[in-house]
Protein backbone atom coordinates (compact mmCIF):
# COMPACT_ATOMS: atom_id res chain seq x y z
CA UNK A 1 0.00 0.00 0.00
CA UNK A 2 2.59 2.56 0.91
CA UNK A 3 4.16 1.73 -2.85
CA UNK A 4 1.03 2.04 -4.30
CA UNK A 5 -0.14 5.30 -2.40
CA UNK A 6 3.33 6.89 -3.39
CA UNK A 7 3.24 6.83 -7.64
CA UNK A 8 3.23 9.31 -9.64
CA UNK A 9 0.29 7.96 -11.84
CA UNK A 10 0.38 10.68 -14.44
CA UNK A 11 4.00 8.78 -15.35
CA UNK A 12 3.80 5.24 -13.86
CA UNK A 13 2.32 2.75 -15.77
CA UNK A 14 -1.40 2.93 -15.45
CA UNK A 15 -1.66 -0.66 -14.65
CA UNK A 16 -0.11 -0.23 -11.10
CA UNK A 17 -2.43 2.73 -10.25
CA UNK A 18 -6.33 3.00 -9.86
CA UNK A 19 -8.30 2.57 -12.78
CA UNK A 20 -11.04 5.48 -13.16
CA UNK A 21 -14.53 5.01 -12.03
CA UNK A 22 -16.29 3.84 -15.04
CA UNK A 23 -13.70 2.47 -16.76
CA UNK A 24 -14.36 -1.38 -16.67
CA UNK A 25 -10.54 -2.61 -14.89
CA UNK A 26 -8.55 -3.17 -12.28
CA UNK A 27 -4.81 -1.99 -11.29
CA UNK A 28 -2.47 -3.40 -8.74
CA UNK A 29 -3.72 -0.20 -6.36
CA UNK A 30 -7.10 -1.36 -6.58
CA UNK A 31 -6.78 -5.11 -5.36
CA UNK A 32 -4.34 -3.98 -2.46
CA UNK A 33 -6.78 -2.02 -0.51
CA UNK A 34 -9.14 -5.66 -0.73
CA UNK A 35 -6.51 -7.59 -0.20
CA UNK A 36 -5.66 -5.52 3.19
CA UNK A 37 -9.31 -5.75 4.31
CA UNK A 38 -8.97 -9.88 3.97
CA UNK A 39 -6.38 -9.94 5.64
CA UNK A 40 -8.18 -8.14 8.61
CA UNK A 41 -10.77 -10.41 8.18
CA UNK A 42 -8.73 -13.37 9.10
CA UNK A 43 -7.21 -12.16 12.15
CA UNK A 44 -10.32 -11.29 13.71
CA UNK A 45 -11.44 -15.02 14.86
CA UNK A 46 -7.82 -15.60 16.34
CA UNK A 47 -7.76 -11.87 18.11
CA UNK A 48 -11.20 -12.72 19.64
CA UNK A 49 -10.19 -15.94 20.35
CA UNK A 50 -7.59 -14.93 22.46
CA UNK A 51 -9.06 -12.20 24.16
CA UNK A 52 -12.07 -15.32 25.24
CA UNK A 53 -8.73 -17.46 26.13
CA UNK A 54 -7.41 -14.45 28.36
CA UNK A 55 -11.43 -14.59 30.51
CA UNK A 56 -12.80 -11.78 28.80
CA UNK A 57 -16.69 -12.05 28.85
CA UNK A 58 -19.16 -11.38 25.50
CA UNK A 59 -20.03 -8.13 26.42
CA UNK A 60 -16.13 -6.82 26.96
CA UNK A 61 -15.27 -8.13 23.56
CA UNK A 62 -18.38 -5.97 21.82
CA UNK A 63 -16.94 -3.31 23.78
CA UNK A 64 -13.72 -3.79 22.59
CA UNK A 65 -14.63 -4.04 18.84
CA UNK A 66 -16.89 -0.96 19.36
CA UNK A 67 -14.09 1.00 20.62
CA UNK A 68 -11.63 -0.22 17.84
CA UNK A 69 -14.52 0.48 15.33
CA UNK A 70 -14.88 4.13 16.68
CA UNK A 71 -11.09 4.93 16.88
CA UNK A 72 -10.77 4.01 13.34
CA UNK A 73 -13.80 6.10 12.56
CA UNK A 74 -12.27 9.27 14.19
CA UNK A 75 -8.81 8.90 12.55
CA UNK A 76 -10.65 7.94 8.58
CA UNK A 77 -12.27 11.17 9.69
CA UNK A 78 -9.69 13.39 10.36
CA UNK A 79 -7.36 12.01 8.06
CA UNK A 80 -10.15 12.36 5.30
CA UNK A 81 -10.63 16.21 5.89
CA UNK A 82 -6.69 16.97 5.80
CA UNK A 83 -7.05 17.65 2.20
CA UNK A 84 -9.86 20.63 2.81
CA UNK A 85 -8.28 22.64 5.52
CA UNK A 86 -8.81 26.08 4.35
CA UNK A 87 -5.32 27.57 6.18
CA UNK A 88 -6.53 31.35 6.18
CA UNK A 89 -9.93 30.57 7.50
CA UNK A 90 -8.57 27.56 9.80
CA UNK A 91 -5.79 29.75 10.93
CA UNK A 92 -3.41 26.97 10.61
CA UNK A 93 -1.40 26.21 7.77
CA UNK A 94 -2.95 22.34 6.33
CA UNK A 95 0.27 20.97 6.58
CA UNK A 96 0.18 21.64 10.08
CA UNK A 97 -2.82 21.11 10.90
CA UNK A 98 -2.23 17.63 9.31
CA UNK A 99 1.01 17.46 11.42
CA UNK A 100 -0.48 18.10 14.72
CA UNK A 101 -3.12 15.72 14.38
CA UNK A 102 -1.25 12.90 13.70
CA UNK A 103 1.03 13.67 16.60
CA UNK A 104 -2.14 13.94 18.57
CA UNK A 105 -3.43 10.69 17.14
CA UNK A 106 -0.03 9.37 18.03
CA UNK A 107 -0.12 10.72 21.79
CA UNK A 108 -3.92 9.24 22.01
CA UNK A 109 -3.53 5.81 20.89
CA UNK A 110 0.48 5.13 21.16
CA UNK A 111 1.15 1.43 23.08
CA UNK A 112 2.85 2.89 26.05
CA UNK A 113 5.78 0.40 27.26
CA UNK A 114 5.71 2.11 30.90
CA UNK A 115 1.95 2.20 31.01
CA UNK A 116 1.68 0.13 34.00
CA UNK A 117 4.58 1.51 36.00
CA UNK A 118 3.28 5.36 35.15
CA UNK A 119 0.05 5.53 34.52
CA UNK A 120 -0.37 8.92 35.39
CA UNK A 121 2.53 10.14 33.04
CA UNK A 122 0.11 8.30 30.04
CA UNK A 123 -3.10 9.33 30.89
CA UNK A 124 -1.90 13.02 31.03
CA UNK A 125 0.11 11.99 26.95
CA UNK A 126 -3.58 10.46 26.35
CA UNK A 127 -5.29 13.80 27.59
CA UNK A 128 -2.97 16.20 26.01
CA UNK A 129 -4.02 14.26 22.47
CA UNK A 130 -7.28 14.78 22.95
CA UNK A 131 -7.30 18.03 23.87
CA UNK A 132 -4.83 18.79 20.54
CA UNK A 133 -7.62 16.63 18.80
CA UNK A 134 -10.73 19.41 20.00
CA UNK A 135 -8.82 22.15 19.27
CA UNK A 136 -8.08 21.40 15.27
CA UNK A 137 -11.53 19.83 15.36
CA UNK A 138 -13.14 23.26 16.50
CA UNK A 139 -10.76 25.49 14.69
CA UNK A 140 -11.13 23.13 11.70
CA UNK A 141 -12.97 25.60 8.71
CA UNK A 142 -13.21 24.00 4.84
CA UNK A 143 -14.47 27.10 3.18
CA UNK A 144 -17.01 24.66 1.39
CA UNK A 145 -20.76 24.59 1.66
CA UNK A 146 -20.84 21.27 2.73
CA UNK A 147 -21.35 21.17 6.37
CA UNK A 148 -20.99 24.54 6.82
CA UNK A 149 -17.24 24.08 5.94
CA UNK A 150 -16.79 21.66 9.17
CA UNK A 151 -15.30 18.15 9.21
CA UNK A 152 -17.75 15.68 6.84
CA UNK A 153 -17.40 11.70 6.94
CA UNK A 154 -17.62 11.61 3.07
CA UNK A 155 -16.39 8.37 2.39
CA UNK A 156 -15.03 7.60 5.71
CA UNK A 157 -11.46 7.55 4.60
CA UNK A 158 -9.48 4.51 4.35
CA UNK A 159 -9.44 4.06 8.04
CA UNK A 160 -13.17 4.59 8.44
CA UNK A 161 -13.71 1.30 5.39
CA UNK A 162 -11.32 -0.61 7.71
CA UNK A 163 -13.67 0.13 10.86
CA UNK A 164 -16.80 -0.38 9.66
CA UNK A 165 -15.63 -3.71 7.88
CA UNK A 166 -14.00 -4.80 11.34
CA UNK A 167 -17.47 -3.68 12.89
CA UNK A 168 -19.48 -6.20 10.83
CA UNK A 169 -16.76 -8.92 10.81
CA UNK A 170 -16.44 -8.79 14.67
CA UNK A 171 -20.01 -8.85 15.51
CA UNK A 172 -20.32 -11.66 12.73
CA UNK A 173 -17.81 -13.54 14.96
CA UNK A 174 -19.64 -12.77 18.00
CA UNK A 175 -22.74 -14.56 16.65
CA UNK A 176 -21.56 -17.46 14.36
CA UNK A 177 -18.42 -18.15 16.47
CA UNK A 178 -16.23 -21.02 14.43
CA UNK A 179 -19.21 -21.76 12.08
CA UNK A 180 -18.19 -21.35 8.46
CA UNK A 181 -21.24 -22.08 6.98
CA UNK A 182 -22.84 -19.73 9.12
CA UNK A 183 -19.94 -17.08 8.49
CA UNK A 184 -19.95 -17.83 4.50
CA UNK A 185 -23.82 -17.35 4.81
CA UNK A 186 -23.42 -13.75 6.30
CA UNK A 187 -20.30 -13.04 3.86
CA UNK A 188 -23.11 -14.00 1.00
CA UNK A 189 -25.51 -12.08 2.64
CA UNK A 190 -23.42 -8.71 2.33
CA UNK A 191 -22.66 -9.62 -1.10
CA UNK A 192 -26.05 -9.77 -1.93
CA UNK A 193 -26.49 -6.10 -0.21
CA UNK A 194 -23.62 -5.07 -2.47
CA UNK A 195 -25.66 -6.29 -5.66
CA UNK A 196 -28.51 -4.95 -5.09
CA UNK A 197 -27.27 -1.81 -4.02
CA UNK A 198 -25.15 -1.20 -7.08
CA UNK A 199 -28.36 -2.15 -9.19
CA UNK A 200 -30.29 1.05 -7.08
CA UNK A 201 -33.12 -0.99 -5.54
CA UNK A 202 -31.84 -0.24 -1.64
CA UNK A 203 -33.41 3.81 -1.83
CA UNK A 204 -35.19 2.80 1.01
CA UNK A 205 -32.05 2.19 2.81
CA UNK A 206 -31.48 6.04 2.27
CA UNK A 207 -32.17 7.10 5.36
CA UNK A 208 -29.18 5.73 7.66
CA UNK A 209 -27.06 5.63 4.46
CA UNK A 210 -25.04 9.19 5.63
CA UNK A 211 -23.96 6.86 8.67
CA UNK A 212 -24.45 3.31 7.85
CA UNK A 213 -24.03 3.64 3.87
CA UNK A 214 -20.60 1.33 4.20
CA UNK A 215 -22.75 -1.39 5.68
CA UNK A 216 -25.87 -0.91 3.70
CA UNK A 217 -23.64 -1.17 0.74
CA UNK A 218 -22.04 -4.48 1.36
CA UNK A 219 -19.00 -4.56 -0.63
CA UNK A 220 -16.58 -3.92 2.73
CA UNK A 221 -18.70 -5.96 4.97
CA UNK A 222 -18.16 -9.09 2.19
CA UNK A 223 -14.72 -8.90 1.85
CA UNK A 224 -13.57 -8.41 5.30
CA UNK A 225 -16.05 -11.59 6.17
CA UNK A 226 -14.76 -13.51 3.48
CA UNK A 227 -11.56 -12.83 4.87
CA UNK A 228 -12.66 -14.17 8.26
CA UNK A 229 -13.85 -17.53 6.46
CA UNK A 230 -10.52 -18.46 5.30
CA UNK A 231 -9.15 -17.55 9.17
CA UNK A 232 -11.80 -19.90 10.22
CA UNK A 233 -10.76 -22.99 7.21
CA UNK A 234 -6.88 -22.10 9.00
CA UNK A 235 -7.66 -22.35 12.28
CA UNK A 236 -9.98 -25.24 11.60
CA UNK A 237 -6.36 -27.27 9.94
CA UNK A 238 -5.14 -27.60 12.94
CA UNK A 239 -7.37 -30.66 13.13
CA UNK A 240 -8.02 -32.02 9.64
CA UNK A 241 -3.87 -30.69 8.60
CA UNK A 242 -2.85 -28.95 5.81
CA UNK A 243 -3.87 -30.83 2.01
CA UNK A 244 -7.42 -30.35 3.14
CA UNK A 245 -7.02 -26.64 3.89
CA UNK A 246 -4.97 -25.91 0.21
CA UNK A 247 -7.56 -27.61 -1.22
CA UNK A 248 -10.31 -25.70 0.06
CA UNK A 249 -8.38 -22.08 -0.12
CA UNK A 250 -8.22 -23.40 -3.65
CA UNK A 251 -11.93 -24.33 -4.80
CA UNK A 252 -13.02 -21.41 -2.61
CA UNK A 253 -10.15 -18.86 -4.63
CA UNK A 254 -11.18 -19.90 -7.98
CA UNK A 255 -15.20 -20.16 -7.83
CA UNK A 256 -15.14 -16.60 -6.22
CA UNK A 257 -13.00 -15.59 -8.85
CA UNK A 258 -14.26 -17.26 -11.26
CA UNK A 259 -17.77 -15.66 -9.63
CA UNK A 260 -16.47 -12.35 -10.02
CA UNK A 261 -15.73 -12.56 -13.74
CA UNK A 262 -19.44 -13.79 -14.45
CA UNK A 263 -20.74 -10.62 -13.09
CA UNK A 264 -18.52 -8.77 -14.73
CA UNK A 265 -21.66 -9.36 -17.71
CA UNK A 266 -23.89 -6.74 -15.31
CA UNK A 267 -21.63 -4.79 -13.07
CA UNK A 268 -18.34 -3.49 -14.16
CA UNK A 269 -14.62 -3.93 -12.59
CA UNK A 270 -14.59 -0.77 -10.61
CA UNK A 271 -13.28 -0.32 -6.97
CA UNK A 272 -14.19 3.15 -6.92
CA UNK A 273 -17.72 2.15 -7.24
CA UNK A 274 -17.36 -0.85 -5.57
CA UNK A 275 -19.14 -3.21 -7.71
CA UNK A 276 -20.19 -7.14 -6.54
CA UNK A 277 -17.59 -8.14 -9.48
CA UNK A 278 -14.46 -6.10 -8.54
CA UNK A 279 -14.67 -7.30 -4.47
CA UNK A 280 -15.16 -11.08 -5.91
CA UNK A 281 -12.41 -10.50 -8.13
CA UNK A 282 -10.52 -9.10 -5.22
CA UNK A 283 -11.39 -11.60 -2.79
CA UNK A 284 -10.80 -14.70 -5.08
CA UNK A 285 -7.12 -13.29 -5.43
CA UNK A 286 -6.66 -13.00 -1.83
CA UNK A 287 -7.73 -16.64 -1.03
CA UNK A 288 -5.02 -17.84 -3.67
CA UNK A 289 -2.31 -15.45 -2.90
CA UNK A 290 -3.12 -16.42 0.82
CA UNK A 291 -2.72 -20.59 -0.55
CA UNK A 292 0.81 -19.72 -2.22
CA UNK A 293 1.86 -17.52 1.36
CA UNK A 294 0.50 -20.35 3.13
CA UNK A 295 2.22 -23.28 1.50
CA UNK A 296 5.73 -21.62 1.33
CA UNK A 297 5.57 -20.74 4.74
CA UNK A 298 3.85 -23.08 6.89
CA UNK A 299 4.23 -26.43 4.67
CA UNK A 300 7.58 -26.04 3.64
CA UNK A 301 8.87 -23.66 6.50
CA UNK A 302 10.37 -20.94 4.63
CA UNK A 303 9.97 -17.92 6.49
CA UNK A 304 13.43 -15.76 6.43
CA UNK A 305 11.99 -14.17 3.38
CA UNK A 306 9.07 -12.45 5.79
CA UNK A 307 11.25 -11.26 8.24
CA UNK A 308 11.85 -7.97 6.64
CA UNK A 309 7.91 -7.26 6.52
CA UNK A 310 7.37 -8.26 10.21
CA UNK A 311 7.90 -5.18 11.48
CA UNK A 312 4.73 -3.81 9.17
CA UNK A 313 3.05 -6.51 9.92
CA UNK A 314 2.85 -6.16 13.42
CA UNK A 315 2.45 -3.01 13.25
CA UNK A 316 0.11 -1.59 10.49
CA UNK A 317 -0.97 0.95 11.68
CA UNK A 318 2.02 2.59 12.56
CA UNK A 319 3.53 2.10 8.95
CA UNK A 320 0.26 3.53 7.44
CA UNK A 321 0.31 6.72 9.57
CA UNK A 322 4.22 7.42 9.91
CA UNK A 323 4.91 8.36 6.93
CA UNK A 324 2.12 10.90 6.45
CA UNK A 325 4.02 12.46 9.21
CA UNK A 326 7.12 12.73 7.11
CA UNK A 327 5.22 13.57 3.70
CA UNK A 328 3.55 16.69 6.15
CA UNK A 329 7.07 17.89 7.38
CA UNK A 330 8.65 17.29 4.07
CA UNK A 331 6.29 19.37 2.43
CA UNK A 332 6.25 22.18 4.74
CA UNK A 333 10.27 22.14 4.51
CA UNK A 334 9.72 22.33 0.85
CA UNK A 335 12.51 19.66 0.89
CA UNK A 336 13.70 17.79 -2.02
CA UNK A 337 12.95 14.60 -1.14
CA UNK A 338 10.56 13.77 -3.85
CA UNK A 339 12.64 13.98 -6.69
CA UNK A 340 12.17 10.78 -8.28
CA UNK A 341 8.22 11.53 -8.39
CA UNK A 342 8.87 14.16 -11.02
CA UNK A 343 11.27 11.51 -13.65
CA UNK A 344 10.28 10.10 -16.66
CA UNK A 345 12.65 7.67 -16.30
CA UNK A 346 10.41 4.48 -15.04
CA UNK A 347 13.12 2.90 -13.51
CA UNK A 348 13.81 5.87 -11.30
CA UNK A 349 10.34 6.45 -10.75
CA UNK A 350 9.18 3.36 -9.17
CA UNK A 351 12.55 2.23 -7.26
CA UNK A 352 11.95 5.69 -6.05
CA UNK A 353 8.59 4.67 -4.54
CA UNK A 354 10.15 1.23 -3.76
CA UNK A 355 12.68 2.56 -1.69
CA UNK A 356 10.35 4.31 0.08
CA UNK A 357 7.95 1.95 1.06
CA UNK A 358 11.26 0.09 2.46
CA UNK A 359 12.33 2.81 4.19
CA UNK A 360 8.80 3.27 5.81
CA UNK A 361 8.96 -0.46 7.02
CA UNK A 362 12.24 0.36 8.65
CA UNK A 363 10.94 3.45 10.18
CA UNK A 364 8.22 1.52 11.87
CA UNK A 365 10.95 -0.93 13.35
CA UNK A 366 13.19 2.23 14.35
CA UNK A 367 9.71 4.07 16.11
CA UNK A 368 8.73 0.48 17.63
CA UNK A 369 12.36 0.89 19.63
CA UNK A 370 11.51 3.78 20.74
CA UNK A 371 8.12 2.70 21.75
CA UNK A 372 6.27 4.35 19.61
CA UNK A 373 3.72 2.02 18.40
CA UNK A 374 0.24 2.33 17.76
CA UNK A 375 -2.45 -0.01 19.50
CA UNK A 376 -6.19 -0.06 19.21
Amino acid sequence: MLFVNDLNMDVAPAWLGHMPADLDGMGLADWVFPGFLFIAGMSVPFAITKRISQGLTQPDNIKHIIYRTVSLLVIGILMLNTSRVDSELTGIGKNLWALLMYLAVFLVWNNYRNKDEKPFTVTGFRLAGVGLLLVLIFKFRSGQPENDGSLITGWWGILGLIGWGYLAAGLTFILCRNSIPLTASVAALFLGLNVLSTLGLTAFMDPVRPFLGVIVDGNVPFIVISGMVAGLMVRKSADTGYKPLIRNLIIAGVLILAAGFFLRKWFILSKIQATPSWGLVCTGISFLVFTIIYITADVFKKTRWADFFRPAGENSLTTYLAPDILYQLIWMGGLPVFFYKQSTNLPVLIGGSLIWAILMVWLTAFLKRLGVSLKL
